[in-house]
């Protein structure tokens, strides 16, 4: 399997080349960043045969076979329409788009082309929510409630590695989109009510920098979201999963009853890195020739729940 990475040296980029590094079978081929000097220190440092600065050049290469984007997040739409139509199979990081009409026109990208095009929903595949999803289909846990927060401090435009970012993150459309999907996802239901709350946008930025998002599906299970980009202090995402038959906390990879001990993850999963285990499912897919975990014919119904919340906002 060789792929390539587009934003190979960004924060996330970075991330999926030491995680398909740990899978057999997989190299790595190319590599894409805008930056000459720095995408070419990159693939020098990983003995990387490529480097480009257009996701196009790359996509010509015979000696690519799928591309993980972990580009802005306002390229994704058109850059996985061009994978899938060069014949390359994708993982888009999240979100696959920042509107519904975007992940639309993925989706219908992917049914023309038959490839492989998978969402970056890498909570599905954290060994702490795969943990909770095993023993929800063994029937010994139900949901009755999700409290989810998720808070950073970005008060300038900065990235995860601390370093100027050329476009704008979301709270809506990429942070609340993990747990959006990942409620859906773990109830096996779609949202039937929905509402968000936004605070007052950055007057630089131009974005709302808190949010509150509620939903809940038909069997009753609610799910409470907050979100900040003002939190200084602790930083990440915290779940708080409320069941019949017990209290869970996910913390990425990490899981602890509601008294605060850690529950045992060893045997969930391969690994207990949630990006090489959804690098693992995209590689797998391809090979197998099958439909993956977070494929964007399923994470569109998460799209589409977003684009109501999102218009709630305005009511």
């Amino acid at each position: 399997m060789r792929i390539c990475v587009a934003g190979a040296y960004g924060a996330f980029g970075l991330k999926h080349l030491d995680a398909l590094a740990a899978i057999d079978g997989v190299e790595v081929t190319s590599v894409m960043g805008p930056t000459k000097a720095k995408i070419e220190a990159l693939a020098t440092e990983r003995s990387i045969g490529h480097a480009g600065t257009t996701l196009e050049e790359c996509i010509a290469r015979d000696d690519v076979d799928a591309v993980i984007l972990s580009t802005p997040t306002q390229m994704h739409a058109d850059q996985a329409v061009a994978c899938l139509e060069a014949g390359k199979h994708v993982l888009v990081e999240i979100p696959m788009a920042d509107s519904l009409e975007d992940s639309e026109r993925v989706v219908a990208a992917q049914k023309a082309s038959g490839r492989v095009a998978m969402a970056g929903q890498v909570r599905r595949f954290n060994p702490s929510h795969q943990w909770i999803k095993q023993k929800i289909d063994a029937g010994e846990l139900t949901i009755q409630q999700m409290d989810v927060q998720t808070y950073f401090f970005r008060r300038t435009n900065t990235n995860a590695k601390g370093e100027p970012r050329s476009w704008t993150d979301h709270l809506l459309w990429h942070h609340a989109c993990h747990t959006v999907d990942l409620f859906q996802y773990q109830t096996g239901e779609t949202a039937s009510e929905v509402f968000g709350l936004q605070g007052p946008a950055h007057p630089d930025l131009g974005i709302a920098m808190d949010m509150t998002v509620g939903m809940k599906v038909p069997s009753g299970a609610l799910c409470t979201l907050s979100l900040s980009f003002n939190n200084d202090g602790p930083l990440g995402t915290y779940f708080r999963y409320i069941c019949d038959q017990g209290t869970y906390v996910a913390r990425y990879d990490d899981l602890y009853d509601g008294y605060d001990n850690q529950v045992d993850l060893s045997g969930v999963a391969v690994s207990s890195n949630g990006i090489e285990l959804i690098d693992r499912e995209f590689v797998a897919a391809i090979q197998e020739g099958r439909k993956p975990n977070g494929c964007v014919t399923d994470v569109v119904s998460a799209m589409e729940t977003l684009d109501r919340i999102e218009k709630s906002f305005a009511s």
